[in-house]
């Protein structure tokens, strides 16, 4: 799924890395997992251990849609919030990541032993590259001219254990804030907006699949005095679960 937005570069690109460029200040995984990860375990009893959380989060998933009538209409502005609000209740019961959340997560594991601000920019473009998303502000070049300018007045590569360095390249990426219009009191608004497009893309897929289903239905004997089509949007997914 394709997110080509300017959410990503708003609420993550400038200020995840501003939090996450530095060691000391990095976001543990624990903190969006819920808990602390459990003590190392071997064999048979890990994967039982596995089993059992897999099953009693897609059991909690599960029982949460039941309850809700999901609209499979894209289109329709109600009803993409209300399926954000019924996916943010599912994610907030089966302890599982928003996809905000998910960005940073991996941000953290993938870059927590980069040792140099340089390689840890290069490998956060990596990250969004691969989630799909597109940096329609241009924060990706404007940040690593702040880190040119700090190499060269520095001379030397720029190391995340530095503080003095560290300290003068998020002076820089405070510019480039104000520059781009970003404000840290609207990273909820960013972050719900982007909560919404997914909802809305997820959404396009149940319709799509429906479609395709109806289609297939269509061209089998048994269904040929069936109405030639359903709206999607009459559809009770609770029924199908």
């Amino acid at each position: 799924m394709a997110l080509s937005s300017r959410l990503f570069s708003k609420s993550k690109l400038i200020y995840g890395c501003q939090i996450l460029l530095q060691k000391e200040h990095a976001i543990p995984v624990r903190h969006f997992a819920k808990e602390s990860a459990p003590p190392a375990l071997k064999g048979d009893q890990m994967l039982k251990n596995i089993f059992v959380e897999v099953k009693n989060k897609f059991e909690t998933a599960i029982g949460i849609l039941k309850k809700e009538k999901i609209t499979i209409d894209p289109e329709d502005p109600a009803a993409v919030s209300h399926y954000a609000k019924v996916m943010k209740t599912v994610r907030e019961k089966a302890s599982l990541l928003s996809e905000s959340q998910d960005i940073l997560s991996t941000i953290e594991i993938e870059t927590q032993d980069i040792p140099d601000a340089r390689t840890y920019l290069l490998t956060l473009k990596e990250i969004r590259v691969k989630k799909g998303l597109t940096d329609d502000l241009g924060a990706e070049a404007l940040m690593i001219d702040a880190l040119d300018k700090i190499e060269k007045d520095l001379k030397k590569p720029l190391l995340r254990n530095d503080k003095k360095g560290m300290d003068l390249l998020l002076a820089e990426f405070d510019k480039i804030n104000k520059k781009i219009g970003i404000r840290k009191e609207d990273l909820p608004k960013y972050e719900e907006e982007l909560e919404l497009k997914v909802a809305k893309a997820q959404l396009e897929e149940l319709k799509k699949d429906a479609l395709e289903a109806m289609e297939t239905q269509k061209k089998r004997e048994e269904f040929k005095d069936e109405p030639e089509s359903v709206d999607v949007k009459t559809l009770d997914i609770r029924n199908f679960l």
